[in-house]
């Protein structure tokens, strides 16, 4: 099960950050063979990369001679990857400091006992008020493109059309990067942490905190609230039936480091259409009265400025498609005078 405050919320069921037709993306063969011109060998299929990857190079931002170092992440990536950068373990090396990507927290005051109670009612959240059925609430074009979705990657278990459609679209996902050989999560953090622990590094984790004083209240409140999540539910649909090549060829272009290609292809992603239907529902605005994502962004705008104020090296993280982005994160530090490198 997810974790509680998470599902109470449906926060944490998408990505932090508030970080997915044209030619295949080429994925270079990492045994080091070559092809009869001399270079690397290619394979065109819709395959998805694995065994050791260095992924993309770093952008580099400038204040006199302090660099800050920030890489890209990308989910999903390839599950059967081991990321292994030099480049990034030699910036460890020598940083002074480690600026996680910002995050929003969801928190309570209430004990872990506490909450073990109140799972039960967590879980009866994703479900729709009333009783009703995914075929009850969502349009009948929609419920029509989700049952062959639906056979395909989750199979016959009927439990799943008794949940909210946002809650059903999520599980839809998790279970079809399973199934094509992506993950979410675990590849890129894990490895960055190990360096950290074993060289001591100072780490700044920039967040915004969401405090609920009355979890359960919350719980039976949006156990009856209907949420305004078809949009959520549909853009989850389109992305299986038209991003899933696209997925593995963005996931494919991160492992081999190819920016470029990241550039040119495509990004779609539900995720901020799922956010928006929880943290629009009534029993979420009467408590949250702020501009979240404009706070975590200047959460790691400001922690980045004091750590090339202060540090000669510092590193980063931050969703390749903030970095993409014209008026990105990075863009924003250029627009205030900031040298910034593309890699």
């Amino acid at each position: 099960m997810r974790p509680f405050i998470s599902t109470l919320l449906a926060a944490a069921l998408v990505s932090p950050l508030v970080a997915h037709a044209q030619a295949p993306v080429p994925t270079a063969a990492h045994s080091g063979e070559v092809a009869p011109d001399g270079g690397p060998i290619r394979d065109l299929d819709a395959v998805v990369v694995s065994g050791v990857v260095s992924g993309p190079g770093m952008w580099k931002v400038r204040k006199g001679d302090h660099t800050l170092w920030v890489l890209g992440t990308l989910s999903p990536l390839p599950k059967k990857i081991e990321w292994v950068s030099r480049d990034v373990d030699a910036v460890l090396g020598v940083a002074q400091e480690v600026i996680w990507q910002p995050s929003l927290v969801i928190g309570t005051d209430v004990g872990m006992f506490r909450l073990m109670t109140l799972a039960p009612k967590a879980l009866g959240a994703r479900k729709n008020p009333g009783g009703e059925t995914l075929q009850d609430v969502v349009p009948a074009e929609m419920y029509a493109r989700w049952l062959p979705l639906k056979q395909k990657y989750v199979g016959r278990g009927g439990g799943i059309e008794k949940w909210r459609p946002m809650f059903a679209a999520m599980e839809l996902f998790d279970e079809a990067m399973d199934d094509v050989g992506l993950v979410e999560g675990g590849v890129v953090g894990p490895t960055i942490e190990r360096a950290i622990k074993r060289r001591k590094i100072p780490v700044s984790s920039p967040s915004v905190k969401i405090a609920i004083e009355d979890p359960k209240q919350l719980l039976n409140e949006f156990r009856s609230t209907k949420l305004d999540d078809l949009e959520c539910f549909g853009k989850t649909l389109d992305r299986l039936e038209s991003d899933v090549d696209a997925m593995r060829e963005r996931a494919n272009a991160w492992a081999v480091g190819d920016v470029d290609a990241l550039r040119a292809l495509p990004y779609s992603d539900q995720n901020e259409a799922c956010m928006q239907a929880a943290m629009r529902a009534g029993v979420m605005q009467k408590r949250v009265k702020r501009d979240i994502d404009a706070e975590v962004r200047d959460a790691w705008m400001q922690a980045a400025e004091k750590a090339l104020a202060k540090n000669s090296v510092t590193f980063s993280t931050l969703p390749m498609r903030e970095l993409l982005k014209p008026d990105g994160y990075l863009a924003q530090l250029q627009a205030k005078g900031y040298e910034v490198e593309a890699p």
